[in-house]
């Protein structure tokens, strides 16, 4: 692995970007230096992995095919800039992408979805999906994120408050570094109102028109599903209960049954562990999530409203609402009326928005029924 503190860009054939030990002029609000570690290649996919860092060392040249963070760098709290920082992030590309961020700004970037995961969730969730994706629409990229608090993104030290709006500025701020304009934007649950927000917040910085897609989550209250289902709030109380460092990940696994969490969200809670990096320990895992900032922005989750941006959304913006079938939460009628009403309203303002409904999938929709979740998706990605 190497790092490159100084360099310049220029672009290669077929799209590759050229790093060398110069002096990169890299406009951007951060003026963070770019550490670069592996590269590798198969049939579908080309991927490289960067991570934002403040590195004084320097690497010989190579050549890259996307920026992506690399997932160990992210964890390195000291070799990330601070305290705004960079989000860890995965792009993945179609094939018939030929762009760079740190190509010319004159060349236009390829159509970008940004794929945003849920509370206690990461940017792993989607991968499957995204490559999916990429396959069937080669001329597009997806750009996969872990938000503040999570996955790699937690050793990127964040200021407070941890909200969905602080949240959603973030996800802003890194499309703007990356100079992405993205046309669709998909969030899981508590990264749905992240999407809503960053329309809320900022115009200039995406596309239009942008499509938006709200996975299981409504823009108001949370109202949560019956007894014996799976309480997120529950769920992180439970966890900051438990040590940092566990043994194995079947006796969390066993733990969570035991309280009545259901078996699938405990084997998915337990891809938050990693082998812990302490000496003599190596039998040990540690979690990768900042669990107090996380209920801080679960909190948030319950108490942001953004009906109103729903009800008057902006000129070109069209929101989709989708609803599974087996909600882990409770879509009240109340809910269901004020979206339908909301569609008639976005017509008048030349805006949009639908409800669907995922059928044979719980709350995790991208893992219960990926098919349908698919098929229902691919009308935003024709035509470009």
């Amino acid at each position: 692995m190497s790092a490159i503190s100084n360099f310049v860009a220029s672009p290669l054939s077929q799209g590759a970007v050229h790093f060398a030990d110069r002096k990169l002029k890299f406009e951007s609000v951060f003026g963070v230096n770019l550490r670069i570690s592996r590269s590798y290649e198969n049939d579908a996919l080309r991927v490289s992995r960067l991570a934002l860092g403040q590195s004084s060392s320097v690497a010989k040249r190579i050549n890259v095919r996307m920026a992506l963070v690399d997932e160990r760098l992210a964890r390195v709290g000291k070799d990330v800039a601070e305290p705004s920082g960079v989000l860890a992030y995965d792009l993945i590309q179609g094939t018939l992408v030929r762009w760079s961020s740190m190509m010319d700004k004159s060349i236009p970037d390829p159509p970008t979805a940004v794929l945003l995961h849920g509370i206690l969730g990461s940017r792993k969730n989607w991968g499957t999906f995204a490559r999916r994706l990429a396959r069937a629409y080669p001329t597009w990229q997806f750009l996969l994120v872990d938000l503040r608090c999570h996955g790699d993104s937690t050793s990127i030290k964040k200021r407070g408050p941890h909200t969905v709006a602080s949240t959603a500025l973030d996800v802003l701020k890194l499309v703007a570094q990356l100079r992405i304009t993205p046309r669709v934007l998909v969030g899981h649950s508590f990264g749905g109102k992240v999407v809503l927000s960053m329309v809320e917040q900022a115009a200039k910085p995406l596309a239009r028109p942008v499509t938006v897609w709200v996975l299981d989550a409504t823009p108001g209250k949370v109202r949560a599903g019956g007894d014996g289902e799976d309480h997120p709030a529950e769920l992180i109380h439970f966890l900051s209960k438990l040590p940092k460092q566990v043994i194995s990940k079947q006796e969390v696994v066993n733990a969570l049954i035991q309280q009545g969490f259901s078996k699938d969200v405990a084997q998915w809670v337990v891809t938050n562990l990693k082998p812990a990096a302490s000496f003599g320990s190596s039998s040990s895992f540690s979690w990768v999530f900042d669990l107090e900032g996380i209920a801080e922005m679960y909190q948030s989750y319950d108490e942001t409203n953004l009906w109103k941006l729903v009800e008057n959304l902006p000129q070109g913006v069209h929101v989709n609402f989708l609803k599974a079938e087996r909600s882990l939460h409770r879509w009240a009628l109340e809910d269901i009326q004020r979206i339908h009403a909301a569609e008639e309203l976005a017509v008048d303002g030349g805006g949009g928005v639908e409800m669907h409904v995922l059928e044979d999938a719980g709350h995790w929709v991208h893992a219960d029924n990926p098919d349908g979740l698919f098929k229902i998706l691919a009308s935003s990605f024709e035509g470009f």
